[in-house]
């Protein structure tokens, strides 16, 4: 549904959320329930972005007022969650030297040639 704006007479401008049946109908103020027409004050906005977008900026907008409780942030991080910092030090790669000084790292990916 898109948002109109009304102005009243009394309290000024006010926006409504509005079915597009109901765009030209006058509409209560929320604050002293005088009947204002519906006004043309600022340039219509249109969700011209990819939807990918927009659905990121839902979602962002609807974290910044409802944080994951404890619970659904151990639902969604278990134990021994990469992503998390469980304290403990990451052993050292392992990474040999050559005479001629070309690194080696023979426990990751022994395909791949270093330089």
């Amino acid at each position: 549904m898109p948002v109109y704006e009304y102005l009243c007479d009394n309290c000024g401008p006010f926006k409504d959320l509005r079915p597009m049946a109901e765009c030209d109908d006058p509409q209560p103020c929320p604050q002293c329930q005088d009947v204002a027409p519906r006004v043309i004050l600022t340039a219509p906005n249109f969700f011209c972005m990819p939807a990918e977008k927009r659905k990121a900026h839902a979602v962002n907008e609807r974290s910044a007022h409802a944080p994951q409780t404890l619970a659904q942030y151990k639902a969604s991080h278990g134990p021994g969650c990469s992503c998390c910092s469980t304290g403990k030090k990451k052993p050292a790669r392992l990474m040999t030297k050559t005479k001629s000084g070309a690194k080696g790292f023979p426990t990751a990916r022994p395909w791949m040639i270093s330089h």
